[in-house]
């Protein structure tokens, strides 16, 4: 029961979780991580190995992803499904008591058409989990094998798309976005690229540098190094329309320039900070 704002029983328990057993069979709403099968956390191992059903979005998730799944696992490919196909097929195997796997490519709490999934499955009255997946942004980080939080330097990140055939509100406008120079991680943006760089550069430098990251995790990755005015000539040059993440973030500026790496530092491990298990003054 949900109880006014007003009363002092209002705060919602979710500690529990909503996957729980009974008479139908759990939907576990798994993310794949950027494609590299040892990305996956150990969680979404054992449940693809466990699962009697896995939907997957084919284009998005590499196969080599499934290579634990058994022999016998009911594979359902869904490129070319709408979610009118899709989910009555995880409510139908729940029901007959199977334990189904929903595979979603990186997290699925990103661009991953999740709300109207789990609101569907909660109005059928079908238990499911959401298992977190490592997102490309993560994956391109360490790739890069840079900290996107830099002290002193930027301590924000905006993950964020430009608008296309999916409108951003107009409260999150890329420009205006841009204007807080964070590192900004740009999704789904491909092939508006040319818009995409003329709103950034309204707010960060030309010269700023930038990731061009295509199929991160996947056997055929790629990463480019580029400036943000020229982020447009790469793409078209090497022909990237999807899978492509922008990594934009002065928290890059090592990699472009190594006498850069040594002006910023934490004060987390520096010897005059002082904290609850590091008293200033006190040393072994």
């Amino acid at each position: 029961m949900v109880t006014s704002p007003h009363s002092s029983e209002s705060a919602i328990d979710f500690s529990q979780g909503s996957a729980v057993p009974g008479a139908v069979g759990t939907v576990h709403i798994v993310g794949a991580g950027p494609g590299d099968p040892e990305l996956l956390t150990v969680k979404a191992h054992r449940l693809l190995a466990e699962a009697d059903v896995v939907v997957f979005a084919d284009s998005l998730v590499p196969r080599q992803l499934l290579k634990g799944v058994r022999p016998d696992t009911e594979l359902v490919r869904t490129a070319d499904k709408t979610l009118e196909d899709i989910v009555p097929l995880m409510i139908d195997r729940a029901r007959s008591r199977k334990k189904v796997v929903r595979l979603h490519d990186g997290d699925p709490c990103l661009y991953g058409a999740l709300h109207e999934q789990m609101q569907a499955l909660a109005e059928a009255e079908i238990p499911f989990e959401v298992v977190p997946g490592i997102s490309a942004f993560q994956a391109a980080a360490a790739r890069l094998k840079v900290e996107l939080t830099v002290p002193g330097l930027v301590q924000t990140i905006i993950l964020t798309r430009i608008s296309g055939r999916t409108q951003v509100p107009e409260a999150e406008e890329l420009a205006s976005l841009a204007a807080h120079q964070a590192s900004l991680c740009l999704y789904l943006s491909a092939r508006h690229v040319t818009e995409s760089q003329a709103k950034l550069m309204q707010h960060y430098p030309p010269e700023t540098p930038v990731a061009v990251c295509f199929r991160l995790g996947w056997p055929d990755e790629k990463v480019w190094l580029a400036r943000l005015d020229e982020i447009a000539d790469v793409t078209a040059r090497e022909n990237l329309i999807r899978t492509t993440l922008y990594v934009i973030s002065p928290a890059l500026k090592p990699l472009v320039d190594k006498e850069a790496a040594h002006e910023w530092r934490s004060r987390l491990y520096n010897p005059q900070h002082d904290h609850l298990f590091r008293p200033v003054g006190k040393r072994d």
